[in-house]
Protein backbone atom coordinates (compact mmCIF):
# COMPACT_ATOMS: atom_id res chain seq x y z
CA UNK A 1 0.00 0.00 0.00
CA UNK A 2 0.95 3.54 -0.47
CA UNK A 3 0.11 6.52 1.21
CA UNK A 4 -2.00 9.09 -0.91
CA UNK A 5 -4.36 12.13 -0.41
CA UNK A 6 -7.92 12.22 0.36
CA UNK A 7 -9.15 13.23 -3.16
CA UNK A 8 -7.21 10.32 -4.94
CA UNK A 9 -8.00 7.17 -5.88
CA UNK A 10 -8.36 4.60 -8.23
CA UNK A 11 -10.77 6.57 -10.09
CA UNK A 12 -9.46 9.80 -9.62
CA UNK A 13 -10.25 10.69 -13.07
CA UNK A 14 -13.71 10.66 -12.98
CA UNK A 15 -16.16 12.86 -10.11
CA UNK A 16 -16.21 11.00 -7.17
CA UNK A 17 -19.91 10.32 -6.21
CA UNK A 18 -19.29 11.61 -2.74
CA UNK A 19 -17.65 14.53 -0.95
CA UNK A 20 -17.18 15.76 2.23
CA UNK A 21 -15.32 18.66 3.71
CA UNK A 22 -14.71 19.85 6.84
CA UNK A 23 -17.01 17.22 8.42
CA UNK A 24 -17.82 17.57 11.98
CA UNK A 25 -20.02 16.08 14.64
CA UNK A 26 -20.15 16.79 18.39
CA UNK A 27 -23.28 14.67 20.39
CA UNK A 28 -24.87 16.39 23.74
CA UNK A 29 -25.64 14.28 26.37
CA UNK A 30 -26.91 16.42 28.70
CA UNK A 31 -23.80 19.06 29.92
CA UNK A 32 -21.17 16.66 28.26
CA UNK A 33 -20.28 17.06 24.39
CA UNK A 34 -18.81 13.98 23.08
CA UNK A 35 -16.81 14.95 19.57
CA UNK A 36 -17.05 12.26 16.89
CA UNK A 37 -15.84 13.52 13.48
CA UNK A 38 -12.98 16.30 13.87
CA UNK A 39 -12.86 17.84 10.00
CA UNK A 40 -13.23 15.02 8.09
CA UNK A 41 -12.16 15.50 3.99
CA UNK A 42 -13.02 12.77 1.94
CA UNK A 43 -13.99 11.85 -1.88
CA UNK A 44 -15.11 8.58 -3.38
CA UNK A 45 -15.57 7.43 -6.72
CA UNK A 46 -18.32 5.22 -8.30
CA UNK A 47 -17.28 1.48 -8.64
CA UNK A 48 -14.86 1.75 -6.08
CA UNK A 49 -14.30 -0.68 -2.60
CA UNK A 50 -13.52 1.47 0.33
CA UNK A 51 -12.70 0.02 3.98
CA UNK A 52 -13.05 2.57 6.51
CA UNK A 53 -10.61 1.00 8.96
CA UNK A 54 -10.17 2.00 12.59
CA UNK A 55 -10.72 1.42 16.54
CA UNK A 56 -14.54 1.39 18.24
CA UNK A 57 -14.95 5.36 18.92
CA UNK A 58 -12.73 6.84 16.04
CA UNK A 59 -15.68 7.65 14.15
CA UNK A 60 -16.35 5.52 11.47
CA UNK A 61 -20.14 4.63 12.07
CA UNK A 62 -20.90 8.12 12.40
CA UNK A 63 -19.45 8.99 8.70
CA UNK A 64 -21.24 6.07 7.76
CA UNK A 65 -23.70 7.22 8.92
CA UNK A 66 -23.99 10.78 7.35
CA UNK A 67 -22.82 9.42 3.87
CA UNK A 68 -25.96 7.20 4.44
CA UNK A 69 -28.68 10.29 4.70
CA UNK A 70 -29.25 8.26 8.76
CA UNK A 71 -27.67 11.22 10.11
CA UNK A 72 -26.53 15.16 9.97
CA UNK A 73 -23.18 16.78 10.97
CA UNK A 74 -23.17 19.74 13.09
CA UNK A 75 -20.36 21.12 10.83
CA UNK A 76 -18.93 20.60 7.11
CA UNK A 77 -20.62 19.41 4.11
CA UNK A 78 -21.40 15.87 2.68
CA UNK A 79 -22.12 16.01 -0.97
CA UNK A 80 -23.71 12.58 -2.76
CA UNK A 81 -22.94 14.06 -6.32
CA UNK A 82 -24.69 17.51 -6.65
CA UNK A 83 -27.34 16.72 -4.15
CA UNK A 84 -26.16 18.33 -0.72
CA UNK A 85 -27.08 15.97 2.12
CA UNK A 86 -26.40 18.17 4.99
CA UNK A 87 -29.16 20.81 3.56
CA UNK A 88 -31.94 17.94 3.06
CA UNK A 89 -34.81 18.14 4.83
CA UNK A 90 -36.08 14.78 6.44
CA UNK A 91 -38.23 13.68 3.47
CA UNK A 92 -34.98 14.13 0.81
CA UNK A 93 -32.88 12.50 3.01
CA UNK A 94 -35.21 9.40 3.69
CA UNK A 95 -36.17 9.60 -0.57
CA UNK A 96 -32.23 9.70 -0.90
CA UNK A 97 -31.84 6.51 1.23
CA UNK A 98 -34.78 4.72 -0.35
CA UNK A 99 -33.33 5.27 -3.77
CA UNK A 100 -30.10 5.27 -3.50
CA UNK A 101 -28.20 3.20 -0.65
CA UNK A 102 -28.36 0.10 0.82
CA UNK A 103 -27.86 -0.84 4.36
CA UNK A 104 -25.87 -3.85 5.64
CA UNK A 105 -25.05 -3.42 9.58
CA UNK A 106 -23.79 -6.16 12.39
CA UNK A 107 -26.55 -7.26 13.03
CA UNK A 108 -29.40 -8.57 10.57
CA UNK A 109 -32.46 -7.02 11.52
CA UNK A 110 -34.66 -9.83 9.85
CA UNK A 111 -38.11 -9.87 10.31
CA UNK A 112 -38.69 -13.56 12.20
CA UNK A 113 -42.02 -14.11 10.77
CA UNK A 114 -41.02 -13.78 7.61
CA UNK A 115 -38.89 -15.93 5.41
CA UNK A 116 -36.24 -14.92 3.16
CA UNK A 117 -37.92 -14.07 0.40
CA UNK A 118 -40.32 -12.23 2.61
CA UNK A 119 -38.00 -9.74 4.08
CA UNK A 120 -36.48 -9.43 0.51
CA UNK A 121 -39.60 -8.46 -0.95
CA UNK A 122 -40.70 -5.89 1.95
CA UNK A 123 -37.68 -3.62 -0.07
CA UNK A 124 -38.72 -4.19 -3.41
CA UNK A 125 -41.71 -3.26 -2.79
CA UNK A 126 -40.97 0.07 -2.64
CA UNK A 127 -38.90 0.66 -5.23
CA UNK A 128 -38.51 1.72 -8.45
CA UNK A 129 -36.39 -0.91 -10.88
CA UNK A 130 -35.92 -3.89 -8.19
CA UNK A 131 -34.45 -7.13 -8.73
CA UNK A 132 -37.04 -9.68 -7.77
CA UNK A 133 -36.24 -11.92 -3.90
CA UNK A 134 -35.44 -14.65 -5.72
CA UNK A 135 -32.58 -12.83 -8.29
CA UNK A 136 -31.72 -11.21 -4.98
CA UNK A 137 -31.13 -13.98 -2.81
CA UNK A 138 -29.45 -16.16 -5.93
CA UNK A 139 -26.59 -13.45 -6.29
CA UNK A 140 -25.75 -14.23 -2.42
CA UNK A 141 -25.92 -17.93 -2.89
CA UNK A 142 -29.30 -18.31 -1.22
CA UNK A 143 -31.37 -19.49 -3.95
CA UNK A 144 -32.68 -23.23 -2.35
CA UNK A 145 -32.99 -21.10 0.74
CA UNK A 146 -36.41 -19.09 -0.27
CA UNK A 147 -38.61 -20.36 2.04
CA UNK A 148 -36.85 -20.70 5.01
CA UNK A 149 -37.21 -18.96 8.26
CA UNK A 150 -34.64 -16.57 9.88
CA UNK A 151 -34.56 -19.10 12.78
CA UNK A 152 -33.66 -22.07 10.20
CA UNK A 153 -31.00 -20.05 9.12
CA UNK A 154 -27.29 -19.76 10.35
CA UNK A 155 -25.68 -16.57 11.02
CA UNK A 156 -23.74 -16.22 7.63
CA UNK A 157 -27.03 -16.61 6.05
CA UNK A 158 -29.13 -14.62 8.05
CA UNK A 159 -26.43 -11.92 7.18
CA UNK A 160 -26.78 -12.90 3.33
CA UNK A 161 -30.02 -12.16 2.97
CA UNK A 162 -29.61 -8.75 4.66
CA UNK A 163 -27.29 -8.29 1.75
CA UNK A 164 -29.62 -9.55 -0.61
CA UNK A 165 -32.07 -7.46 0.88
CA UNK A 166 -29.97 -4.32 0.50
CA UNK A 167 -29.14 -4.16 -3.06
CA UNK A 168 -32.53 -6.23 -4.16
CA UNK A 169 -33.10 -2.32 -5.01
CA UNK A 170 -30.23 -1.72 -7.33
CA UNK A 171 -28.97 0.84 -4.79
CA UNK A 172 -25.69 3.30 -6.29
CA UNK A 173 -24.14 2.48 -2.74
CA UNK A 174 -23.31 -0.35 -0.60
CA UNK A 175 -22.66 0.95 3.38
CA UNK A 176 -22.03 -2.32 5.40
CA UNK A 177 -21.15 -1.61 9.52
CA UNK A 178 -19.09 -4.11 10.77
CA UNK A 179 -20.77 -6.54 8.26
CA UNK A 180 -18.58 -9.50 9.87
CA UNK A 181 -18.84 -8.38 13.56
CA UNK A 182 -21.35 -11.16 14.68
CA UNK A 183 -19.90 -13.79 12.49
CA UNK A 184 -17.13 -16.46 12.97
CA UNK A 185 -14.25 -16.21 10.76
CA UNK A 186 -15.00 -19.11 7.91
CA UNK A 187 -18.35 -17.39 7.66
CA UNK A 188 -17.11 -13.76 7.80
CA UNK A 189 -14.99 -14.78 4.59
CA UNK A 190 -18.22 -15.44 3.42
CA UNK A 191 -19.89 -12.79 3.70
CA UNK A 192 -17.04 -10.46 2.37
CA UNK A 193 -16.71 -12.78 -0.60
CA UNK A 194 -20.67 -12.06 -1.32
CA UNK A 195 -19.80 -8.11 -0.40
CA UNK A 196 -16.48 -7.89 -3.33
CA UNK A 197 -18.66 -9.80 -5.82
CA UNK A 198 -21.52 -7.48 -5.80
CA UNK A 199 -18.57 -4.35 -6.39
CA UNK A 200 -17.40 -6.29 -8.82
CA UNK A 201 -20.22 -7.66 -10.80
CA UNK A 202 -22.93 -4.85 -10.15
CA UNK A 203 -20.50 -1.64 -10.30
CA UNK A 204 -22.30 -0.83 -6.70
CA UNK A 205 -19.95 1.40 -4.84
CA UNK A 206 -19.07 -0.42 -1.00
CA UNK A 207 -17.89 1.15 1.55
CA UNK A 208 -16.91 -1.09 4.67
CA UNK A 209 -16.50 -0.51 8.08
CA UNK A 210 -13.90 -2.99 10.05
CA UNK A 211 -11.65 -2.77 12.91
CA UNK A 212 -9.77 -6.01 11.43
CA UNK A 213 -6.45 -4.72 9.52
CA UNK A 214 -6.47 -7.62 7.57
CA UNK A 215 -9.97 -6.97 5.94
CA UNK A 216 -8.29 -3.59 4.17
CA UNK A 217 -6.50 -6.06 2.00
CA UNK A 218 -9.89 -6.24 -0.20
CA UNK A 219 -10.60 -2.96 -1.08
CA UNK A 220 -9.40 -0.31 -3.16
CA UNK A 221 -8.70 2.23 -0.69
CA UNK A 222 -8.28 2.00 2.90
CA UNK A 223 -9.32 5.15 4.83
CA UNK A 224 -8.15 4.83 8.62
CA UNK A 225 -9.51 6.72 11.24
CA UNK A 226 -8.49 7.87 14.35
CA UNK A 227 -10.03 10.32 16.90
CA UNK A 228 -12.65 11.49 15.18
CA UNK A 229 -9.83 11.78 11.82
CA UNK A 230 -8.69 10.48 8.22
CA UNK A 231 -5.40 9.98 9.65
CA UNK A 232 -4.44 8.26 6.41
CA UNK A 233 -5.81 6.87 3.27
CA UNK A 234 -3.94 4.23 1.33
CA UNK A 235 -4.40 2.70 -2.50
CA UNK A 236 -4.09 -1.32 -2.71
CA UNK A 237 -2.29 -1.47 -5.72
CA UNK A 238 -3.76 -4.69 -5.81
CA UNK A 239 -6.62 -6.56 -4.25
CA UNK A 240 -6.92 -9.65 -2.85
CA UNK A 241 -9.85 -12.05 -2.64
CA UNK A 242 -11.12 -12.25 0.52
CA UNK A 243 -10.50 -15.89 0.19
CA UNK A 244 -6.57 -14.83 1.00
CA UNK A 245 -7.05 -13.36 3.71
CA UNK A 246 -6.74 -14.35 7.68
CA UNK A 247 -7.61 -12.41 10.82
Amino acid sequence: MTATTASAGSNAGGAPVFTARGLTKVYRMGEVEVVALRGVDLDIYGGEFVVLLGPSGSGKSTLLNILGGLDVPSGGTAMWHDHDLTRADEAGLTRYRREHVGFVFQFYNLIPSLTARENVALVTEMSQHPMTPEEALALVGLGERLDHYPSQLSGGEQQRVAIARAVAKRPDVLLCDEPTGALDYPTGKLVLEVIARINATLGTTAVVITHNAPIARIADRVMRLADGRIVSIEVNSARVSPSEISW
